[in-house]
């Protein structure tokens, strides 16, 4: 299985079609919010989607949880759970959906770690990135009880690659 994880593109349409043409062999496509497009927007069409804070477009939904190849994967923004401040949140949430891996954005910060067998992944923004002055999203691959994040910048560079080992 191979997700495509993007967010924070805050108005810029052409990132998100030229980011999912550069990885046709993805499974599936996530944008963690804050598009700011129309929810049918043509280049978010197929792509799993949920509302950021600053996504005017009430047709989003705050949340998506969905499953691909037996893991379930758990999709929202941020803010509504703090995430500029803390995980834990999130992490109960989570929890709650018995989530075995968690898409995120708002904060801008890319990122990546296992939390009690979770697999919590920010990747970044594609417009105005925090705490590196590059732009980034992420490919995740897990196979055989191991999840391999790949970040990469909005040129396909690699920034990242880490691998996280199931319990």
């Amino acid at each position: 299985m191979k997700i495509l994880v993007m967010s924070d593109t805050h108005g810029d349409a052409e990132i998100i079609q030229t980011v999912k043409s550069r990885h046709p062999e993805v499974d599936v496509v996530i944008h963690c919010g804050d598009s700011e497009l129309d929810y049918d927007h043509p280049y978010l069409e197929g792509i799993k989607r949920v509302r950021g804070n600053c996504d005017r477009d009430k047709r989003f939904p705050d949340e998506e949880l969905f499953e691909v190849e037996g893991k379930k994967i758990f999709v929202t923004h941020g803010h509504l759970f703090n995430v500029k401040s803390t995980v834990m949140n999130l992490f109960y949430r989570a929890k709650e959906v018995e989530a075995d891996a968690v898409f995120f954005g708002h904060s801008h910060v890319l990122g990546a770690e296992l939390i009690d067998n979770a697999l919590f992944v920010n990747p970044g923004s594609l417009l105005k990135p925090r705490g590196m002055d590059k732009k980034s999203y992420a490919v995740i691959d897990c196979k055989e009880n191991v999840w391999r994040v790949t970040a990469y910048t909005d040129q396909g560079e690699e920034i990242f690659q880490q691998e996280f080992q199931l319990e």
